[in-house]
Order: structure tokens, then C-alpha cells, then sequence
């Protein structure tokens, strides 16, 4: 399994409410931290992005560092809602961003991990889509990323975060823009500090509540088996923060036998 399927399962399997045994936590830390990037293969994606040394005349580091996808031809990972990007800003960010949000969470005192998250953090401040008002094609999709990776990282740093949602709620009207791109903020709702999620979960209540209450998803295809119930679940951890929806925290969706599409039962159905 590579890092990247390793990072895209773990995160399904933590948003649908799942666990990890002590010797699982190792086992993904120990293969995510050996598939660290090295200089020869950082070098060969800075040149094949057309970005040398990863850095340009304002100093500013837009690409990865510590984890690099393979330059293979242009082709782009997906992120964990199973979109492809178009830009490799988009998909290497993802890439690294979330691979070493899995290693805050599991191993938060590794040194070598410290190291990382100082770094990024470090480098984060001076992109863009890291740090300032920008809308622009898939540094908006960027800034989403950088901001759950915050709300992990720097869990205190309540003025970043805010700049981040500020740059979502500014901008998300701008254009006609892919679904993900809420589905991405609200799973980032689920993850940030309480305090700073509320009023946005409250906002968006009226338009997450009807998933869980009268929509259902198709369930067809190997990719809507597996992205709908993460999907489905991150709504549910939005919403479950809110007092009046605590009791819907262990509830599961559910496949109808009627018409074979996912559901969720708000009153009980399937806990965990």
C-alpha cells in the first residue's frame, strides 16, 4: 500500500468513527514515516512544475517539502473525497498536508515529526493560499487543506484559522465551483476548535440537516461504496457538535434494502 492509500484510508476510517489499536498507530506511523520524500525526488518535481528549488522571488515555497508525490507525467492524486485536482499545487499540498496530519495525530511527540510540522508551519505562512486573501482557481481548494491540517497543528492558533474560514466564506460565491469544495470546508468543521466551528455548523445547518434526515446517496459504483458513508459520517460530526444533535454522534449510515441507497436514521438506526 502506498503512503498516499495508506493517508486515503485512514482518514476514511476515522471519519466514520473508527479506532486504532496502539500497534495499528505504529504501524501506519512507521510506514508514512518511511516514505518521506528524498532531495533527488524533491528536485525532480520542482523542475517538472516548472518551480527549481522550490522557491520563487518573494521567497515563497508553494510546494512540499517532506512528502512529494511522483511527477508521473502530470498526473494528480486524489484527495480523500476521491476528486482529482487539476493543479499539482492542489494535489502535492494535499498530498503532504495530510500525510503529516495523520503523524500529528498518531505520534505527536516524534521528534522527526516536530521537525515537519515546524517546518511546514513555517512555510505555510508564506504561500498564498496559506496566509492571504486568495480565491484563485485551486489555491482556494489549498487553503481548505492548509486549514484542516491547522486545526491539527496549530489547535491554538485561533487567528489563522479564522483567516482561512474568512477566505472560504469570502470567496466560495465567486464562481460556480465544484461540490467537494463544501463537503471539503464542512469536513474541516468537524475537525476545528469548537469555538470556531459553531457559528459556521449553525449557518450551514439548514444544508447539511437534510442528509441526514430526508436525501439518501446512491450507492452504484466501488467510488460511491466508498466516498458517501465518509461523506455522509463528516456531516454527521459536524452536526453531533451541536447540543441538540449530540445523540446522533455513534449513529452510522445505512444501506435500505428498499432501494439500496445510503441513508441515515437521525432517531437511532445503527450505532457503532
Amino acid at each position: 500500500m502506498s503512503a498516499h492509500e495508506l493517508m486515503v484510508k485512514t482518514n476514511h476510517h476515522l471519519i466514520k468513527g473508527g479506532t486504532l489499536t496502539d500497534a495499528q498507530k505504529v504501524h501506519i506511523v512507521h510506514q508514512l514515516l518511511a516514505a518521506r520524500s528524498t532531495p533527488e525526488q524533491a528536485r525532480r518535481f520542482y523542475v517538472g512544475v516548472k518551480f527549481p528549488n522550490n522557491a520563487d522571488s518573494n521567497g515563497r515555497r508553494m510546494y512540499p517539502i517532506f512528502y512529494i508525490p511522483p511527477y508521473n507525467d502530470g498526473k494528480k492524486l486524489k484527495n480523500i473525497y476521491h476528486q482529482t485536482p487539476k493543479t499539482h499545487i492542489f494535489s502535492a499540498n494535499m498530498y503532504e498536508l495530510e500525510i503529516l496530519r495523520l503523524l500529528i495525530l498518531l505520534a505527536p511527540e516524534n521528534p522527526a515529526v516536530q521537525e515537519m510540522m515546524a517546518k511546514t508551519l513555517e512555510r505555510l505562512k508564506t504561500t498564498c493560499f496559506g496566509n492571504e486573501d486568495d480565491g484563485v482557481g485551486e489555491c482556494f481548494d489549498t487553503s481548505l487543506v492548509v486549514l484542516r491540517f491547522l486545526a491539527t497543528a496549530a489547535p491554538e492558533d485561533n487567528a489563522w484559522m479564522q483567516n482561512r474560514m474568512d477566505n472560504y466564506n469570502r470567496h466560495a460565491a465567486d464562481k460556480k465551483r465544484p461540490s467537494f469544495s463544501l463537503w471539503y470546508y464542512w469536513l474541516c468543521l468537524s475537525d476545528l476548535p469548537f469555538e470556531l466551528a459553531a457559528p459556521e455548523i449553525e449557518k450551514y445547518e439548514p444544508q447539511m440537516l437534510p442528509w441526514l434526515t430526508t436525501k439518501s446517496c446512491v450507492m452504484n459504483s466501488e467510488r460511491d461504496k466508498t466516498v458517501h458513508p465518509v461523506i455522509i459520517c463528516s456531516l454527521r460530526n459536524c452536526l453531533c457538535r451541536l447540543p441538540e444533535y449530540a445523540h446522533i454522534k455513534d449513529i452510522q449510515p445505512y444501506v435500505s434494502e428498499k432501494d439500496g441507497r445510503l441513508h441515515f436514521d437521525m432517531g437511532g438506526g445503527i450505532t457503532q
